[in-house]
C-alpha cells in the first residue's frame, strides 16, 4: 500500500504520460556551523554582503537532504520523485533540513531517474510541451546587511530618492542566486529550469536567504546535448502557462528580476507626519512609491532588451517596508521570445484536469513568497501598527504644544 498526497486530478494527468503515483519519500540532515564558521559568519555579518559560511551550510544541508529522499525512492524502485520541496528548521541549536516529494513509477521504466519541483498537473503539461524533468535544482545566498553599509544607507536615507546602496546589494544577490541555478542546472546535463520558485527567508539575526528552486529539464529543440550556464533558459511560469504560450509560438527566455529601494527622506517625512493628522492623501508617499515601481520596471524592461526578449509576463510586483520612511520594490517576471521550429506541445489541447485548480493549490497559491521577511508588508504593518500610529500622533501634538509654548503658532496666525 502506498500513502501518496497527490489529488485526483494530478493522478489522471501523470496516467496519460505513463506514470503513477507511489509512497511518499523523505530525506533530512542536521547541520552545525561548528566554531569557526561562526566567527566567520560573524565577521561578514558585520561587514555586509554575502555569508559565504551561511551560504555554504545551507547548500550543502539542502543536498544532503535532497539526496537521502533521492535514495529513498530508488529503494522503493521509483522512476522519479514530483512535488519535491525543501524546508529548515531548528532542533536543539543546530539546523535541520528537510527535502520532501512523492515518488512516481512508470509503467515503462525507462531507466532514467529524475527529481522535480512541479505537481503532476504541472510535470503533466511540461512533458507534453517537450520538457523531460532531470533534476531538482537551486541556487541560493545568504546575506545581512552588514554594520557599514547599514550606516551609509542610513545617512543617504536623510534624502528623498533612491538609496542606490541598498538596491545594488539586493539586486546583485538575486542575479547572484539566478547564476548558481543555471550552473547547477548545466552541471546535470539540462538546458532549461522551469516552475522557478522565488522565496526569502531568515536564517538567524540580521541574516536572509534568497533563495530559488526549480526543475532542471531538457527540451530536444533547445539543444541536443549540454550547454553552458548562460544558455540555460529559465522560467516561473506555470505549467499551464507554458503549455498554452508554447502553442501560440512564445517560449521562456529567462527569469528577469530588479529591485529598487527608496527613501522618503527627512524633510517630506516630516511634512506627512503633519498631514497624517488630517484625512486624506499623503502626496509624498504616494509619488514616492510610484516612483520606486516605475524604476524597478524600468530596470526588468532594460534587463530583458539586453536578453534579446521580446516581452516580459507573469511580472509580479512587491512591496515591502524596511524601516521608517524606506521601501523595496522589488519586480520579477519572465521574459519571452519566439519559439523555434517544433516547440508545439505533443497534444493539440490541453486536457481539462490539467487546468482545474485544485482547492488544496488554490489556498497555497501567493506568487511570490517571503518578501515581506524583515519587516512586513504595508497592509499588514498597517494592522499591526494602530500602537505606533497613537505614538506619531502623541509626538506630533507634542511639537504643536511645544510650538504655542514658543509663541510660533500665535505668530503665524496673527500673520494670516
Amino acid at each position: 500500500m502506498f500513502i501518496s498526497g497527490m489529488s485526483g486530478n494530478e493522478i489522471y494527468c501523470l496516467a496519460q504520460k505513463g506514470l503513477y503515483p507511489g509512497e511518499i519519500t523523505l530525506g533530512n540532515s542536521v547541520y552545525s556551523m561548528g566554531v569557526g564558521g561562526s566567527l566567520g559568519a560573524l565577521g561578514r555579518s558585520i561587514s555586509g554582503g554575502e555569508i559565504t559560511q551561511i551560504t555554504q551550510l545551507i547548500s550543502d544541508g539542502r543536498h544532503a537532504a535532497i539526496k537521502r529522499m533521492e535514495e529513498e525512492a530508488k529503494a522503493h524502485q521509483a522512476t522519479g520523485i514530483t512535488g519535491v520541496t525543501t524546508s529548515l528548521g531548528t532542533l536543539a541549536g543546530f539546523t535541520e533540513f528537510l527535502a520532501q516529494g512523492t515518488a512516481v513509477h512508470a509503467q515503462q521504466p525507462t531507466g532514467s531517474f529524475f527529481s522535480s519541483a512541479a505537481s503532476g498537473i504541472e510535470l503533466y503539461c511540461h512533458l507534453d510541451a517537450g520538457y523531460t524533468p532531470v533534476h531538482f535544482v537551486m541556487g541560493n545566498v545568504a546575506y545581512a546587511m552588514g554594520v557599514g553599509r547599514g550606516l551609509v544607507g542610513s545617512f543617504r536615507t536623510l534624502a528623498k530618492g533612491e538609496v542606490h546602496e541598498f538596491s545594488s546589494m539586493y539586486n546583485e544577490i538575486r542575479h547572484t542566486a539566478l547564476r548558481r541555478l543555471r550552473e547547477e542546472a548545466a552541471a546535470v546535463g539540462a538546458n532549461a529550469v522551469v516552475d522557478v520558485k522565488v522565496q526569502m527567508l531568515p536564517y538567524g539575526p540580521g541574516t536572509v536567504e534568497f533563495l530559488l528552486t526549480g526543475t532542471a529539464s531538457h527540451h530536444p529543440v533547445l539543444s541536443q546535448g549540454p550547454v553552458s550556464a548562460d544558455q540555460v533558459v529559465t522560467s516561473e511560469l506555470s505549467g499551464e502557462e507554458l503549455w498554452n504560450l508554447a502553442k501560440i509560438g512564445l517560449v521562456p527566455h529567462q527569469l528577469v528580476m530588479a529591485t529598487s529601494v527608496y527613501s522618503l527622506g527627512v524633510a517630506a517625512g516630516i511634512g506627512a507626519l503633519f498631514r497624517g493628522i488630517q484625512r486624506g492623501e499623503l502626496p509624498e508617499v504616494t509619488k514616492l512609491i510610484y516612483q520606486a515601481r516605475e524604476n524597478c520596471l524600468e530596470l526588468i524592461r532594460k534587463e530583458a532588451e539586453q536578453l534579446g526578449a521580446e516581452r516580459v509576463i507573469g511580472n509580479r510586483l512587491q512591496i515591502r517596508e524596511m524601516g521608517s520612511g524606506m521601501v523595496e520594490v522589488i519586480a520579477i517576471g519572465t521574459s519571452m521570445r519566439r519559439a523555434p521550429q517544433g516547440m508545439e506541445p505533443a497534444t493539440p489541447a490541453l486536457i481539462p484536469q490539467a487546468v482545474i485548480v485544485d482547492k488544496a493549490s488554490r489556498a497555497n497559491s501567493s506568487g511570490v513568497t517571503g518578501l515581506n521577511v524583515g519587516g512586513a508588508g504595508p497592509m499588514a504593518r498597517a494592522r499591526a501598527g494602530a500602537g505606533s500610529r497613537l505614538v506619531g500622533v502623541a509626538i506630533t501634538l507634542f511639537i504643536l504644544i511645544f510650538m504655542c509654548c514658543l509663541g510660533a503658532i500665535p505668530a503665524l496666525l496673527k500673520n494670516i
